[in-house]
């Protein structure tokens, strides 16, 4: 036996990762130093995309104009259906 004393103190004060893990519970590693996320998570230098990434892509499908529109053709259809079984 080792009559080491382990000062383990500051990390278990320093605050944890807030991501979630794939079980649903919350990551209990510490996260990086100005960082909200763990090394694994996130919180790595160089990890994530760049401030004003271009290369992003941009396709329009989850704009407020195509959510409306996509509606709208829902609505219409159900409509057509309607109109369809009455005529039955």
């Amino acid at each position: 036996m080792s009559d080491h004393i382990r000062n383990t103190g500051p990390m278990l004060a320093s605050p944890r990762c807030g991501a979630k893990t794939r079980s649903g519970g919350a990551c209990r590693s510490p996260a990086v130093r100005g960082k909200k996320r763990c090394r694994m998570h996130g919180g790595a230098p160089g990890s994530g995309a760049p401030k004003a990434n271009q290369n992003a892509r941009k396709h329009g499908l989850f704009t407020r104009d195509a959510i409306a529109e996509r509606r709208r053709i829902q609505a219409l259809l159900g409509e057509a259906r309607r109109m369809l079984d009455e005529m039955k």
